[in-house]
């Protein structure tokens, strides 16, 4: 349904307007609203905020339509105007769309002519409406999704290469915020989501400063993936700078208990296999990576205590040219066969 104003101070228009328009009235295509003048219009756009398009007159006391089209854009910059009237000299034609008329019909009015200016008004603001709804959805969307997965959705092949993935080498990085469960029970719900936000902000910043993205976030953790050259040093650089932050951070009370926030991170370099995971018959994809260099990077975190960046053998060969790092140990780690050698990055 379009929803449509009319202006005009002809006691009788009213009436004419609902008998030319009473078929498309009945079938719920048009809902006519009416003003006698411009001053009178406005108070009916602020009733009316879902108003699409008005039919106003130029000629009307106490507000005359040429000047309600200059005050439309405060008003509701969304909604469009056709000027309806007998004075259709240029002058008044320049002016009214000089003020941003969409149209402009002269008087005697042709309804078979209206109805078609109407139609294409309408259109037009529909068409309007749907971008604005388009730009709020978006950037709604980029809140949720990462900017990588974004631009992959940009490319021309992107649906007809949906379920297709590449093999590419990559350090995936698994931050956990310790203790984090356990202070969940001592304080209120919505101190625990702005305290969450808070580090995982902090966090965050840090691995898109070294040309990272978020992969997901899970629960109190996050995965985060680093591609092209020197990525496992980014990678390291971001974490070290994601502990030092959290490190500064002020302890968070809850009654007699305290929490001092850490991070337990652990880092691994590999070869993964990049692309979307998923049902496409069921339209629910997640643009991810998988591979055992992902599990590894998940069970070195889990190894990791509070404030530690946890890396593997083979990694600490990639990165000791260029971090300090000391070796651990091995550890069993969940579904691995032999103990794994780790490495603790100090800085």
């Amino acid at each position: 349904m379009a929803k449509i104003l009319v202006v005009d101070d002809e006691a009788d228009l009213e009436l004419l307007v609902k008998q030319k328009f009473r078929k498309k009235i009945r079938e719920n295509i048009y809902e006519f609203v009416f003003a006698q003048n411009g001053e009178e219009a406005l108070e009916r756009i602020k009733e009316h905020p879902d108003l699409d398009i008005i039919l106003s007159d130029i000629n009307m006391p106490i507000m005359d339509g040429l000047t309600l089209l200059s005050r439309l854009p405060e008003a509701n910059p969304m909604i469009k105007a056709v000027v309806v009237s007998a004075y259709g000299d240029m002058q008044n034609i320049r002016v009214a769309m000089n003020r941003g008329a969409f149209d402009f019909v002269t008087k005697p009015v042709d309804f078979e002519d209206l109805d078609l200016t109407m139609e294409k008004t309408i259109l037009h603001v529909k068409q309007l409406q749907e971008t604005i709804k388009a730009i709020k959805e978006n950037n709604i969307l980029k809140m949720y999704v990462d900017e990588n997965v974004l631009n992959f959705m940009t490319h021309k092949e992107f649906e007809n290469s949906l379920l297709k993935n590449e093999v590419v080498n990559a350090t995936i990085m698994f931050v956990d915020v310790c203790g984090f469960t356990a202070i969940t029970e001592n304080v209120p719900a919505n101190t625990v989501v702005t305290l969450i936000n808070s580090l995982f902000d902090k966090i965050v910043k840090e691995i898109v400063a070294q040309g990272g993205h978020v992969d997901k976030f899970m629960g109190d953790a996050v995965m985060a993936v680093f591609r092209g050259d020197y990525h496992l040093d980014r990678a390291i650089d971001a974490a070290l700078a994601a502990r030092a932050h959290i490190a500064q951070m002020d302890a968070v009370h809850a009654g007699e208990k305290s929490y001092q926030p850490q991070i337990a991170v652990g880092i691994n370099s590999g070869e993964v296999v990049s692309g979307n995971i998923g049902s496409a018959s069921l339209k629910r994809l997640d643009y991810t990576v998988i591979g055992d260099a992902v599990n590894l990077a998940q069970r070195l975190q889990s190894a990791a205590k509070g404030g530690q960046i946890i890396i593997s053998e083979e990694t600490y060969h990639k990165a000791k040219e260029s971090f300090s790092c000391e070796k651990i140990g091995d550890v069993n780690l969940k579904n691995k066969a032999r103990a794994v050698t780790i490495y603790e990055v100090l800085e």
